[in-house]
């Protein structure tokens, strides 16, 4: 696994595609937070980094797949799925490390955005005052919603040789995990269900580790649908080598 996981990253980080990603991100982060006048953080007259948390799952819905579109895909259309068959790696080890390599990829396209924090809390009046407590329990959220993000996104890339369609794949099934049940639970004639329906969806449990509280079942459904996910594309790579 380690060395599946170092290659993933070799290979990333070695790509011009890589830092254009991630540059994107960023950049787009950037502007939605501190320059357009509809979302920057001026316009509010308050330290709060709620509208960060608010825009980053629907930029990060197209980040992840980004990045993750090519782990299986790429092994698909070169053949060299059924080269690594024959090596001692398992198929659980060639998707756990695929998997953790897309999450640290993601991590470190996180990193830069704690310069948000640092300058709210500078420029607060008095200096420091900001919600530290509540933006670390953010994090952690936008943290577990990037992990079943990935794990989406490989599924996705396990799913078609074509890397583009393999991220068409994930920015869909990401996008209806994430509101697609906040959306149907809205309507009138599921009223009676709507707690339960919107609670099947992403956003409820994400927006609940926003506000700084780390409840276990939150935490334990992003951990569930990861696995969901990371479990149908073993399955996946399973049918696959029975049938190459």
């Amino acid at each position: 696994m380690w060395s599946i996981f170092k290659k993933e990253i070799n290979s990333f980080l070695n790509s011009l595609i890589a830092y254009l990603v991630m540059g994107v991100f960023l950049v787009s982060m950037g502007l939605l937070v501190w320059v357009f006048p509809d979302t920057a953080i001026f316009e509010f007259g308050y330290a709060d980094m709620g509208i960060f948390f608010n825009l980053a799952p629907y930029v990060l819905m197209f980040l992840i797949p980004a990045i993750t579109m090519k782990a299986l895909a790429e092994e698909t259309k070169s053949g060299t799925f059924e080269l690594l068959m024959t090596k001692p790696i398992t198929e659980l080890k060639l998707l756990l490390g695929k998997y953790f390599a897309g999450l640290v990829l993601v991590v470190i396209s996180l990193i830069p955005t704690l310069v948000y924090y640092f300058s709210l809390s500078y420029l607060s009046n008095p200096v420091g005052n900001i919600d530290t407590a509540g933006i670390i329990g953010a994090y952690i959220g936008l943290l577990f919603l990037a992990s079943s993000y990935t794990g989406i996104g490989i599924f996705s890339s396990s799913l078609s040789e074509n890397q583009i369609v393999s991220f068409i794949i994930a920015v869909f099934i990401s996008f209806i995990v994430f509101m697609g049940f906040s959306s149907i639970s809205d309507l009138a004639f599921v009223s009676e269900l709507d707690i339960q329906i919107d609670k099947i969806g992403m956003l409820a449990h994400y927006d609940a580790l926003g506000k700084g509280v780390i409840d276990f079942r939150d935490v334990l459904y992003f951990i569930s649908i990861s696995s969901l996910f990371l479990g149908a594309t073993y399955m996946v790579l399973k049918l696959r080598k029975w049938n190459s």
